[in-house]
């Protein structure tokens, strides 16, 4: 059971971040889109990271990207899955915290970000192997 748990968690992280992706670059409905384009997600990073300079914001932005798309990579494929879940929880935890500072707890709990955190940190705890290639 603790394989499969393990399984469920790492794709259930990925298909999270692929799907807040796929959401930034439009290929949500506007009926069940966060953001729906770049532009509306640059603003929210905006919304949310009132500390840093406006011109850092893109940059923000496409690292947040970068980092979802190649850990829910390798989340799917179970390469150093401790690792990339850990950095995951990590992520997870500063949009959690930024959030929290900038926009109120309330959405952290309806978007249940520290119960993502916490399960990518369960993730990178689990010692067991399965369908892991590294």
């Amino acid at each position: 059971m603790r394989k499969a748990i393990k399984l469920f968690l790492r794709l259930a992280l990925a298909a999270g971040f692929l799907s807040a992706v796929a959401d930034r670059f439009g290929f949500w409905p506007d009926n069940v889109s966060a953001w729906g384009n770049w532009e509306s997600f640059l603003q929210y990073t905006a919304t949310i990271n009132p500390w840093f300079p406006s011109s850092a914001i893109p940059a923000l932005a496409i690292i947040a990207t970068c980092a979802e798309i190649i850990f829910a990579i390798f989340l799917i494929i179970g390469f150093k899955t401790k690792l990339f879940a850990n950095l995951s929880g990590l992520l997870l935890l500063i949009f959690a915290l930024s959030m929290s500072f900038s926009i109120g707890i309330k959405p952290v709990f309806d978007y249940s970000v520290f119960i993502a955190s916490a399960g990518a940190f369960a993730l990178g705890a689990m010692k067991e192997k399965f369908w892991e290639v590294g």
